[in-house]
């Protein structure tokens, strides 16, 4: 979930992500090794929007704002069939990843001071990360191993909000899509 390879998070952090257990039994060696947001607590996911708002600012009423914002979207099916890469990260490429854009899109537009990743790309594509910050062959290997676990397939109902304790990340509340 971290916005760069750092794997450095701060206390107070939130983000907003789609959990895919469906895909630990594929995924969760390999993140636990070089992801270094699964070590601190984070389970494969797709983001929605990181960083969201510091925790210090999500009361009542904005827990209400993102149930209202996540409940507009109906829920849905998403294959994972293969991986993709960006420099240094190999990811699971979501089908289709139009309903994982529309959410971050619908509270990006809600909450425009916390732009996705911070506002570092000008596309935000959806993925579920494995490994960042590894060289070439780490990936390779990665993506070897993962393409006997692969299909993966998921159904998407809800959206996690993740908040850093300054230790692990930890899930405060999670909304239903409707």
């Amino acid at each position: 979930m971290a916005g760069d390879d750092s794997g450095e998070f701060q206390a107070g952090q939130s983000g907003l992500i789609v959990t895919v257990p469906e895909a630990e039994p594929a995924v969760r060696a390999w993140r636990d090794r070089l992801d270094p947001s699964a070590p601190a607590g984070v389970p494969a996911h797709v983001t929605v929007l990181f960083p969201f708002l510091h925790e210090s600012l999500i009361d009542d009423g904005a827990y209400a704002a993102i149930g209202e914002v996540i409940g507009r979207h109906r829920p849905f099916d998403a294959r994972f069939e293969r991986c993709g890469r960006f420099p240094g990260i190999l990811y699971l490429v979501p089908d289709p990843d139009l309903p994982f854009r529309q959410l971050t899109q619908a509270v990006a537009e809600r909450w425009p001071e916390t732009p996705p990743f911070g506002g570092q790309f000008d596309e935000v594509v959806p993925h579920l990360t494995i490994a960042q910050g590894q060289g070439d062959a780490v990936l390779k290997e990665a993506e070897a191993d993962l393409r006997g676990w692969l299909p993966v397939t998921a159904r998407v109902s809800s959206v996690d909000l993740m908040v850093y304790d300054g230790t692990r990340w930890q899930q405060r509340a999670s909304f239903a899509l409707r």
